[in-house]
């Protein structure tokens, strides 16, 4: 189950409550799924309840014990706990492989959507504010949102692609916060880890490297368990599923609260784990592939997926070869 589907889940549980007479309250637009603060537990947790507590005129704990009942019983949902003045944590069931496996999947569809999407509407040039708005108009569209303006004002900048290059203009306008100045220059054309945005496409090109090496040993990618491996290994490969996991909510709140700069920090957290990781993939001096390297492919494969379907998002070209 992915953040967005569990965001369904736990809207249709406040549906429930409200047929049910329980809650006398409006149903909100969308719920709010994120990782657990300090204190929690579980996979993902909502402060929903604290959020319908003053409309229902009930206490948050009641609010979020009416809707745990309702969520605990839906597929895909493991359990249910309530913690401090109300928080849902929610443990997601089912094998942690597949839930990898349909985030890649989402992942690429992503992509697909976001350049059938550049297709149809050509990348923006101009300022940093037609940038930004067009990109906000874009992202709202591939997660499923409306239109409507909102998108907050951003500090100008006039159009340097032609002294840059498309590719460098966009990440210096998108990757700043809308209230910060953006700061287009050299040092984004410099193929060094100073630069952020080499690391992103720089990882996202190791991605394919990766695949391609491992064909030519003769293996490809399987979802599988991690396997043996050395803790500094496992703990690498976690870092990248992590990050890998938190792409749907990670777009999500892009498109939401019209913020693209989100995404790239995404991408930013995803290449650095995924390049901290990529030793680990492939066997080294002539050893056989195991199923931990299957599965150590897949996931880097994923995390390059999330990569290409960012910077295509951004406008910007996600080269296989760099």
């Amino acid at each position: 189950m992915t953040p967005a589907q569990l965001s369904r889940t736990v809207r249709h549980a406040v549906c429930r409550a409200v047929a049910d007479g329980v809650l006398d309250v409006a149903v909100p637009d969308d719920v709010r799924v994120e990782r657990p603060g300090p204190g929690g537990c579980g996979d993902w947790a909502t402060g929903v309840a604290l959020r319908l507590a003053g409309p229902a005129g009930q206490p948050p704990r009641v609010v979020a014990e009416r809707l745990r009942e309702r969520i605990a019983d839906r597929p895909g949902v493991a359990g249910v706990e309530i913690t401090g003045p109300g928080f849902l944590n929610i443990t997601l069931g089912g094998d942690p492989a597949e839930r990898l496996r349909e985030i890649t999947e989402a992942a690429a569809r992503q992509a697909r959507r976001a350049r059938e999407a550049r297709r149809e509407t050509p990348v923006e040039r101009g300022g940093r504010a037609v940038v930004w708005s067009g990109t906000v108009e874009l992202l709202r569209r591939i997660e499923g949102y409306g239109t409507e303006s909102g998108t907050p004002p951003v500090a100008d900048h006039e159009d340097t692609a032609d002294a840059l290059g498309t590719d460098a203009t966009r990440w210096a306008f998108l990757s700043a916060a809308a209230h910060d100045p953006a700061r287009p220059g050299p040092r984004l054309l410099r193929q060094h880890e100073s630069n952020p945005l080499f690391t992103v496409r720089y990882a996202h090109a190791r991605a394919h490297a990766l695949s391609r090496n491992a064909a030519a040993l003769g293996f490809t990618a399987a979802v599988e368990p991690y396997g043996t491996g050395a803790g500094e290994e496992k703990n690498a490969a976690r870092g990248v599923e992590r990050w890998v996991a938190d792409w749907p909510a990670a777009i999500g709140s892009a498109a939401r609260l019209h913020a693209p700069d989100r995404i790239a920090r995404h991408l930013e957290g995803t290449a650095d784990a995924l390049l901290g990781f990529q030793p680990a993939v492939l066997p080294v001096g002539g050893a056989k592939p195991l199923a931990a390297h299957r599965s150590r492919l897949a996931l880097a494969e994923a995390a390059g997926a999330v990569l290409a379907g960012g910077l295509t998002l951004l406008g910007i070209s996600a080269p296989d070869h760099l």
